[in-house]
């Protein structure tokens, strides 16, 4: 999210970094320990790991590869790895 810098940083400190960028956009990230992983912030990993449980629970009630292929659109190696990982 953009916001400006002389409405969020004390004057001393805008003088600061204006003496290393000036009238550009710069990122500054989160902290460490504040970063969240990948997936977390918008839901997606969460999804996958529902995803591949539904996978894994349809494989053990009999469902083919093949057929999970075409029902989730992941490839052979995929799937064997979804199943792979989650076994009984």
């Amino acid at each position: 999210m953009y916001q400006n810098a002389e409405k969020v940083l004390p004057p001393a400190l805008l003088r600061q970094v204006q003496q290393y960028v000036e009238g550009t956009e710069i990122y500054i990230p989160k902290g460490p320990g504040k970063r969240l992983g990948w997936g977390e912030s918008n839901g997606t990993k969460k999804h996958i790991a529902s995803r591949n449980r539904d996978i894994v629970e349809q494989y053990h009630q009999g469902q083919s590869i093949h057929w999970l292929m075409e029902q989730y659109h992941l490839s052979y190696d995929s799937i064997r790895k979804i199943v792979g990982s989650h076994r009984k």
